[in-house]
């Protein structure tokens, strides 16, 4: 069964560095996709502009699919880049469940062997109702 979900969750910067993306087979060919078109992003600038992005998607998807939910909690860096989304290898992302109603991704930043990892950025789901 497939469902059909609308192409964007969450907006897509329309500028990513990209380059060709290779044909995919296997169960995750027909996949919800993160990006367009492989993405490697090379430095903390580009990490804070377009990872947002991508992680709202992957939380929109974590919250709907619950095989890539525990795929990605187990290795998010991997997961991306089963995905097409390759990071710096000074980046590392955190899956947080412990304390949270949702899950909640934690990026953070490894500037050196001899310093404490910095945290960049975090994406949590939040629900709000009003009348």
């Amino acid at each position: 069964m497939r469902l059909n979900l609308p192409q964007v969750l969450v907006p897509l910067a329309r500028r990513l560095p990209a380059g060709p993306r290779p044909g995919r087979e296997g169960d995750d060919a027909d996949a919800f996709d993160l990006v367009r078109t492989e993405t490697r992003l090379k430095n903390r600038a580009q990490v804070e502009r377009y990872l947002p992005d991508i992680l709202g998607r992957a939380l929109a998807r974590i919250w709907i699919d619950p095989i890539f939910r525990d795929r990605f909690a187990a290795d998010p860096v991997a997961t991306l880049a089963a995905y097409d989304v390759f990071l710096p290898e000074t980046i590392t992302i955190a899956f947080e469940i412990e304390g949270h109603a949702r899950p909640r991704l934690v990026v953070y930043e490894q500037k050196g062997p001899l310093r404490p990892k910095q945290r960049m950025l975090y994406l949590q789901l939040v629900m709000k109702a009003g009348k």
